[in-house]
């Protein structure tokens, strides 16, 4: 039987899921077609990985990381498809919970500012074994690290992923590991040949945090 604490988690993914604020009460322009929110947690997982927004493949499909970003995505976290997508253990958390869109040139909108400002709060402190958070991307940086130190966050994607240490270590017993991250995605490409140390440094040090994470979930 699920506890009282567990089926409030519950409504508050199925409230998320029937969301159609973006399309009924939109902060700008609506939403340019259905929603269709990809979230995916228990309340026992103890990583949360926090993203962008979904992908048109991931819009059609509704599995977050359905395509060759997740791939890589995986092969940084040292996990196998199976182990990612048990949400008993790894919850994926998209600061959009909605694909946003395209823009003239037929790149991703920014993730809807709806969801951040109706759910986040109430989804993270849903969480409450959270040992690892992987933040993914500018916008998931922003805002969870805007609230770990109580000031708006204004370094650059390049500045904080560079200051990977100093923010994993900022960790308290109330707090879990927070690990910046780029995208994964093939756009990346670059960066990635540029900074070496990514591979090198980082990658080994978040599949070490990842298996801690997952080891201390099944004891």
């Amino acid at each position: 039987m699920k506890s009282r604490r567990e089926g409030a988690f519950d409504r508050l993914l199925t409230e998320i899921r029937a969301c159609r604020t973006c399309i009924e009460a939109p902060l700008g322009k609506p939403l340019p077609h259905q929603p269709r929110p990809v979230v995916r947690a228990r309340r026992s997982a103890v990583i949360a990985v926090c993203g962008q927004a979904p992908g048109t493949r991931v819009h059609a499909s509704g599995l977050p990381f359905d395509d060759p970003s997740g791939v890589r995505l995986r092969d940084w976290m040292g996990v196998t498809v199976e182990e990612f997508y048990d949400d008993r253990v790894i919850a994926v958390l998209p600061m959009g919970f909605c694909f946003p869109g395209h823009d003239a040139k037929g790149g991703d909108l920014p993730p809807r500012r709806e969801c951040a400002a109706l759910w986040r709060e109430r989804l993270i402190e849903g969480l409450p074994h959270l040992r690892l958070i992987l933040l993914v991307g500018q916008y998931a940086q922003r805002w969870h690290l805007s609230r770990r130190f109580g000031a708006p966050w204004r370094q650059s994607l390049q500045a904080t992923v560079e200051d990977w240490r100093r923010l994993s270590n900022a960790a308290t017993a109330d707090a879990p590991v927070m690990m910046p991250l780029p995208h994964p995605s093939w756009r990346n490409n670059a960066w990635l040949r540029k900074n070496p140390w990514f591979d090198a440094e980082l990658v080994p040090q978040l599949r070490a945090l990842v298996a801690a994470a997952r080891l201390d979930a099944r004891s």
